[in-house]
C-alpha cells in the first residue's frame, strides 16, 4: 500500500524547484561542516530564509531551520548517508510546500506530495506549509455539529465544526479507532477529511487506509504519511502539510476534518531535531518552543465568518500518554491549546467498554452550542445519571443491602453503560442516536437481560424505521423534533416493548 521510493522524492523536489522562478541573486553555496542523524550544519550560506529548501550535492535535499551569523542549521529530507562533511550546499530560494488542489483527495501522499499509493500524481496548486492562523475578526462562533456517529460522544461530549478536540489516552485504548469512525461518519455530509499519520508503522497506516477504502471514505479523504522509518524532518513537516491542504478547502467555503495521529510522536521528532541542532533543552529535554510548535498548528483550525466564505477546519489531535499520566509536559500543553478532550481509559477498555471514554475527565468546551436540538432534548440528564451510577457502583461492591432507589440507579446505570457500547466501524446516524436515547429515557429497556441488550437495540431501530420512517427523516433533515414527534416516537417504542415476550 505504501510505496515509498527515494528516487520519487528527489524527482519531485527537482520538479518543484525547477518550476520556481526567482532572481539569480538569491542563489549561493556553502559547505557541510557537520552531519549527525539527519541534521546538518552548513558554513557560509548567507541570504537564506527559515523553511527554505536546500540542495546537498545532486541527490539530497533538506530544510533550513536555524539561521546563524556564520552558517545554517538544516534537517535532511533524504537519508543522511548521501551527505558528507565538505559537500557543497546550494540555496534554492524556494519554500517547502505541499500540493493542495483537488487531486489530493483519495490519495496517500508524503508531506511534500510524493505519492505512496503506487499511482502517478500531478497537482495544479501548491501552498506553503506554514501560514498565519485566521484572525479573530475573520472567525465566527462554533455552532454546527460535527457528528462522530459515536453515541457516547455525540450525546455527552459534542464536537462542533471548527473545534479542536483532543483525543488522549494510553497506547492501545482506541484513539485512532474513534478518529477513523468519525471520518467514516462524514460520508455524504460534505466534509472533506485529512488523516495525518506521524511516526506510525507503515502497516498501521495501511490498515487505516484499507478500513477507509472499505467504507467508501477515501472518496473524500486524503492521507498524509510520515512513517517511523522516515527522517525526523518528514515527521516534523507532516501535520503542517495536512493543515495546509485543509486550509485550501476551508478557503473555498468547505468544512474539513483533520486528524493528527499523533502529536506525541511529532513532539519527539522535533525534540530530536532540536537537540541535534544544539538548541537548549528544557523540561523533559524538549526545547522551549515546543508549545509554539503545536499552538501555531492548532490555531489554524477555525470556523470562518460567512463574509470569509464560512468554511471550517475541525482538528482532532491525538496524544498518547504513559500510565494514564495526563499531567505530563506534552499532554498538558495540548490540553491548554484545544477546546476540550476525549480521555480514553485503559481500565474501561480492558473491561470491554468500547469506546473507552471516561465521561468524568472528558469535556467539550463548546458544549451544547454544537449539538442538534433533537439530541439536546433526549440527552440532557444522561451524564448526571452516569456519574450517579459510577458513584453508587463503588459502594455496591461491598455487597451491602441497597434500598429500592439505589437499586434503580444501579439498574439504569448498567443499562446506560451497555447502551453506550458501540463496535468499531459502525457509526450511528443522528436519528438512530435519538431513538436509542429516547428509548432509554422512556424506560423501554427496563427488564431486558444484559446479554439481550445489543439485539434489543438493533430490533428497536429496525422497528422504528419500519413504523415511523417519516419521523426519522424529519429529524435527520431538521436536526430537531417537535413535542408531537417526540410523543409519536415514544408511542411507537411502547408498542415495540409490549410486543416482546421477554418483558
Amino acid at each position: 500500500m505504501l510505496d515509498f521510493n527515494t528516487d520519487k522524492l528527489i524527482n519531485t523536489l527537482r520538479e518543484r524547484v525547477g518550476d520556481f522562478t526567482a532572481g539569480a541573486s538569491i542563489y549561493s553555496s556553502g559547505k557541510v561542516s557537520r552531519v549527525a542523524d539527519g541534521v546538518v550544519k552548513v558554513d557560509n550560506l548567507p541570504g537564506r530564509c527559515s523553511g527554505e529548501l536546500l540542495q546537498f550535492g545532486e541527490e539530497s535535499w533538506g530544510i533550513a531551520l536555524d539561521l546563524e551569523e556564520n552558517g545554517v542549521g538544516a534537517v535532511l529530507l533524504t537519508q543522511s548517508g548521501n551527505v558528507s562533511v565538505g559537500d557543497t550546499v546550494s540555496g534554492t530560494g524556494h519554500p517547502v510546500d505541499v500540493p493542495v488542489s483537488e487531486e489530493v483527495i483519495g490519495r496517500i501522499l508524503s508531506p511534500i506530495g510524493v505519492p505512496l499509493d503506487g499511482n502517478s500524481f500531478s497537482a495544479k496548486k501548491y501552498a506553503p506549509m506554514e501560514k498565519p492562523a485566521p484572525s479573530i475578526i475573520s472567525r465566527r462562533p462554533v455552532d454546527t455539529p460535527l457528528e462522530t456517529g459515536i453515541l457516547a460522544i455525540d450525546s455527552m461530549i459534542p464536537i462542533g465544526r471548527g473545534q479542536r478536540e483532543l483525543i488522549i489516552g494510553d497506547r492501545q485504548t482506541g484513539k485512532t479507532t474513534i478518529a477513523v469512525d468519525t471520518i467514516i461518519n462524514q460520508k455524504g455530509k460534505g466534509v472533506i477529511c485529512v488523516y495525518c499519520a506521524i511516526g506510525q508503522k507503515a502497516s498501521t497506516v495501511a490498515k487505516v487506509a484499507h478500513d477507509l477504502t472499505a467504507a467508501g471514505a477515501m472518496d473524500y479523504t486524503t492521507i498524509i504519511v510520515a512513517t517511523a522509518s522516515d527522517m525526523p524532518a518528514m515527521q516534523y513537516l507532516a501535520p503542517y502539510a495536512a493543515c495546509s491542504i485543509a486550509e485550501e478547502f476551508m478557503s473555498q467555503g468547505k468544512d474539513v476534518l483533520v486528524v493528527y495521529d499523533d502529536l506525541s510522536k511529532h513532539a519527539v521528532a522535533y525534540r530530536t531535531i532540536s537537540l541535534l541542532l544544539h538548541r537548549p533543552p528544557g523540561r523533559e529535554a524538549y526545547p522551549g518552543d515546543v508549545f509554539y510548535l503545536h499552538s501555531r498548528l492548532l490555531e489554524r483550525s477555525a470556523c470562518l465568518s460567512h463574509a470569509n466564505g464560512g468554511g471550517s477546519i475541525t482538528a482532532l489531535p491525538i496524544i498518547e500518554t504513559v500510565g494514564g499520566n495526563i499531567s505530563a509536559y506534552i499532554p498538558t500543553n495540548v490540553i491548554s491549546i484545544t477546546d476540550g478532550q476525549l480521555y480514553l481509559e485503559t481500565e474501561l477498555f480492558n473491561s470491554g467498554i468500547r469506546p473507552a471514554v471516561n465521561t468524568g475527565l472528558s469535556v467539550s468546551r463548546v458544549g451544547r452550542a454544537a449539538q442538534y436540538k433533537a439530541m439536546q432534548k433526549v440527552s440532557g440528564l444522561i451524564r448526571i445519571e452516569l456519574a450517579q451510577y459510577k458513584e453508587m457502583a463503588v459502594f455496591a461492591r461491598f455487597g451491602s443491602d441497597a434500598d429500592s432507589v439505589t437499586k434503580r440507579i444501579l439498574e439504569r446505570g448498567e443499562c446506560l453503560m451497555t447502551l453506550l457500547k458501540q463496535p468499531a466501524g459502525s457509526p450511528y446516524s443522528l436519528s438512530e442516536e435519538v431513538i436509542l436515547l429516547l428509548a432509554y429515557r422512556e424506560n423501554i429497556f427496563d427488564g431486558i437481560p444484559a446479554d439481550s441488550m445489543i439485539a434489543a437495540r438493533e430490533e428497536i431501530m429496525e422497528y422504528v424505521k419500519d413504523n415511523a420512517g417519516g419521523l426519522l427523516s424529519q429529524i435527520a433533515k431538521t436536526g430537531d423534533m417537535t413535542s408531537d414527534t417526540e410523543d409519536e416516537l415514544a408511542s411507537v417504542l411502547e408498542k415495540w416493548k409490549k410486543s416482546k415476550h421477554w418483558l
